[in-house]
C-alpha cells in the first residue's frame, strides 16, 4: 500500500503586518466619547411639595339691602368692571321727590338763617332767634343726608375693580336684603392657600417664594412670594395653613382652582452637577473628574450631595467651580483613561440637540 506524502501549509505574514497588530494591542481601546458639565454655582433651595387652592386678592356677592323692583342693570355675564360703576338701579321716584324737597328746604333754612344773622349783627334781632335758625338749617341738612343714603342704597355699584361672575336679576324683579345680584372678584393679584406639616412650621417665612403649576394651564409657571401664616396647627391634620400671592397679571388663574405649590426653602448659592453624572455606589456618589492638563484622564472622584431637583443635584463636598465632570458616557468611562470631549453641556440645550449638533466624526 502506498502511502501518501504529507502535505503542510505554511501562512507568511509580512512583518509589517505583525508589528501593526502588536502596536495596535499595546496601545488598548480608543478613547471613551463623552459629553461633559463645567461644575458652576446656582441659585438652589429646599423643595416642598403641597396642594393649594385659589382665592380672589378681593372677593364680593353684591346683593340687595332694600326690598325693591330693578329699573335698569348695566353690566353682563362675565363683565370687567371699574370701582365706582353703577351695575344696578332700584326703582326710586318716590326718593328723588323727597331729595327734590329736601334740597328746597334746606335752601330755604339757609336763607332764613343768613337773614336772622344780619339782623342779629345790627341788633333788632336776639341772639335765641339766630339760634333757632341755625338749628333748623342743620336739620333740614340732615334730613337731605338722609334721603341720598336712602338714594344710595338703590344703586348697586362696584366696590372694586374685578371681574362679574353670572347676572342673576332682570329688570322688573323685586329683590329683597340678601337676594344675590352678582359676584365681584379681584383677580389681578390670586391668594393662594396650602398646608405645610407643622414639623416645618420653623422653616416656612413672609418672603420664600413658591411655584405654582396648574393641570388648567399647562407648561406654564407662576411665580410668588408667601405672605403669612396661620397662627394656628390643625389638631386633626398636624399641619398649619401658608398663603401666597401670585401676581396673575394675564389673568390666567381663577378662584377656586387646585394648584401644585413648591415652596423653596432656604435658598443658597450651590454647586450643581446634572443627576445623570451621578455614579452611586452603595451609600457612597462619585463622578468622573477630567483632568484637562492630563490628556483628559478620567478620575474617579467621591462626592458628597445634598438637596436634589428633578435633574440636579447639590454638590456639599467633592468638587469646585471651574471642575468639569463627565454628564453622559460614564458607562463607558474607565478610571485612568483618556476620554474624548465630543461636547460641553452648559445647561441651554436638551441631550438630543446636544447630539444632533455633534458631526458624526465625532461620535
Amino acid at each position: 500500500m502506498t502511502r501518501m506524502p504529507e502535505l503542510r501549509l505554511t501562512c507568511w505574514l509580512p512583518a509589517a503586518a505583525i508589528l501593526l497588530a502588536g502596536t495596535a494591542l499595546a496601545a488598548g481601546p480608543p478613547p471613551a466619547s463623552v459629553v461633559v458639565t463645567e461644575v458652576q454655582p446656582e441659585k438652589f433651595a429646599d423643595r416642598l411639595e403641597a396642594l393649594g387652592t385659589t382665592s380672589a386678592n378681593e372677593s364680593v356677592e353684591l346683593t340687595a339691602t332694600v326690598t325693591e323692583t330693578i329699573s335698569a342693570v348695566h353690566f353682563d355675564d362675565s363683565d370687567r368692571v371699574e370701582a365706582g360703576k353703577v351695575l344696578v338701579e332700584m326703582t326710586s321716584g318716590e326718593e328723588h321727590a323727597q331729595l327734590e324737597e329736601a334740597r328746597a328746604t334746606v335752601n330755604e333754612a339757609r336763607r332764613q338763617y343768613e337773614r336772622i344773622r344780619s339782623l342779629e349783627a345790627k341788633g333788632t334781632a336776639a341772639k335765641s332767634v339766630l339760634d333757632e335758625r341755625k338749628r333748623e338749617w342743620e336739620t333740614a341738612r340732615a334730613r337731605l343726608s338722609a334721603i341720598e343714603s336712602r338714594l344710595a342704597d338703590r344703586l348697586i355699584k362696584a366696590p372694586f375693580a374685578g371681574l362679574l361672575g353670572l347676572r342673576d336679576i332682570s329688570v322688573g324683579a323685586l329683590v329683597r336684603p340678601g337676594d344675590l345680584i352678582t359676584t365681584l372678584d379681584d383677580d389681578s393679584v390670586m391668594k393662594l392657600d396650602f398646608p405645610v406639616p407643622g414639623t416645618m412650621l420653623g422653616a416656612v417665612k413672609p418672603g420664600l417664594e413658591v411655584i405654582a403649576t396648574s393641570r388648567a394651564v399647562p407648561g406654564q409657571e407662576f411665580q410668588g412670594t408667601v405672605k403669612s401664616v396661620d397662627s394656628r396647627i390643625d389638631p386633626v391634620t398636624r399641619s398649619v395653613r401658608v398663603r401666597a400671592i401670585l401676581p396673575n397679571p394675564e389673568r390666567l388663574l381663577k378662584p377656586g382652582m387646585l394648584l401644585q405649590v413648591i415652596l423653596l426653602n432656604n435658598p443658597r448659592q450651590a454647586l450643581i452637577v446634572p443627576e445623570e453624572a451621578l455614579i452611586p455606589t452603595g451609600k457612597k456618589h462619585f463622578v468622573y473628574l477630567i483632568d484637562t492638563a492630563d490628556n483628559n484622564k478620567a478620575i474617579r472622584r467621591e462626592i458628597r450631595i445634598g438637596g436634589r431637583v428633578p435633574g440636579k443635584v447639590e454638590v456639599i463636598d467633592g468638587l469646585q467651580a471651574g471642575d468639569k465632570i463627565v454628564s453622559q458616557g460614564t458607562l463607558k468611562v474607565r478610571p485612568g483613561q483618556p476620554v474624548k470631549i465630543i461636547a460641553i453641556d452648559d445647561g441651554s440645550r436638551t441631550l438630543a440637540e446636544i447630539l444632533r449638533a455633534i458631526p458624526d466624526s465625532s461620535k
